[in-house]
């Protein structure tokens, strides 16, 4: 018996890349129910079939509500007798959170806001947010509204009760939803030159799978307010084209650098360097736990603490860079590289 028997989960923005990837490793196992919670039914009756088709014995165990977290009464009506959330939903594209800042903070912020709320009114258990490295030194619309949401989750966990809040904060995922590998292997498939913006920035890349066990590991071992980073591997933009190419018989001499988008870095930061004062060393994980000081300045004029942690700023400039045998290796694990490479017939 395992801490999900006979459990209910409610997955935000279920219909997305990471709601796929819990319901691949949970689907099969002895939890109760999984909720998906998501605006959009075209996604939710495909994922519906899929799951029909490839686990018809295990079925019946999701369950589908339609809802915006923007709208706190569809949020509640999905909650009842839910035991943990895993919340996902999200405007995660920068170029277009940059144009539609507002639409940002009303998904991001003010959703995330209505989940917690909801969830605490409702008694659940644990409630595992999703960040993004973009929300450490945000300089555009959506790592401001994820470093906003992160703000929401330390704030509601100092007066959760018993529903305890835990967020994490993750890196370029592999292959999920909207990313540039796979709009990469379309324009290799259509003979076309691969785009990139600069080969010189570097990004943490990870995939879905290492995501998931991200979460499942802040919700094992995280305390109410935490954030949970993972140590993970980087690579120049460069680096990963050129994996890409190689891996799908691309033109490395067509790479075509097209500039920076509106809203991006040159590198990404998972752990600043303010927050590296407190932050604990887990071994292949960061945690940095809820500042639990009050308002009650005053004392600190009186007693103070000046001790800090050796750690500094965690970026993908200082951690391990992957050359492109290794990203190549990487990349060769994810089944969705594997079933694209096979539908080209090129072996691997």
């Amino acid at each position: 018996m395992s801490i999900y028997t006979g459990k209910t989960l409610l997955i935000t923005g279920g219909t997305g890349s990471f709601g796929n990837a819990v319901l691949n490793r949970f689907i099969k196992e002895d939890i109760g129910q999984i909720r998906i919670f998501s605006r959009d039914e075209k996604k939710q009756d495909d994922m519906r079939h899929d799951i029909q088709e490839r686990f018809p014995e295990y079925s019946d165990k999701i369950k589908f509500f339609i809802g915006d977290v923007r709208d706190i009464a569809s949020v509640r009506a999905a909650m009842h007798g839910v035991d943990f959330i895993f919340h996902a939903a999200a405007l995660k594209q920068v170029p277009s959170c940059e144009f539609f800042p507002l639409e940002a903070v009303k998904t991001n912020v003010l959703g995330t806001d209505n989940v917690l709320t909801a969830a605490i009114d409702e008694g659940v258990g644990s409630v595992i947010c999703l960040s993004t490295d973009k929300a450490a030194y945000p300089v555009n619309a959506m790592g401001t509204s994820k470093a906003m949401m992160e703000k929401v989750i330390v704030a509601k966990s100092r007066s959760s009760g018993d529903t305890r809040i835990c967020c994490t904060r993750y890196g370029n995922v592999l292959c999920s939803r909207g990313s540039v590998v796979p709009l990469w292997i379309d324009q290799i498939r259509k003979g076309v030159p691969i785009t990139l913006t600069d080969g010189t920035m570097t990004r943490f890349i990870m995939s879905l799978e290492e995501a998931v066990d991200l979460v499942l590991f802040a919700f094992e071992n995280g305390k109410s307010g935490d954030i949970l980073v993972q140590k993970a591997p980087a690579c120049t933009i460069q680096t990963q084209a050129e994996a890409v190419c190689e891996l799908f018989r691309g033109n490395k001499d067509d790479i075509k650098v097209i500039g920076i988008r509106h809203g991006e870095k040159m590198y990404e930061t998972l752990l600043t360097n303010e927050e590296c004062a407190h932050a604990i060393d887990m071994g292949n994980f960061y945690r940095v736990p809820c500042d639990q000081r009050d308002l009650n300045y005053d004392k600190y004029f009186v007693k103070g603490d000046t001790e800090r942690n050796t750690l500094r700023e965690f970026n993908s400039n200082n951690t391990q860079l992957l050359n492109v045998e290794k990203v190549k290796e990487k990349l060769l694990k994810l089944e969705y590289i594997r079933n694209e490479l096979d539908s080209m017939g090129i072996s691997y």
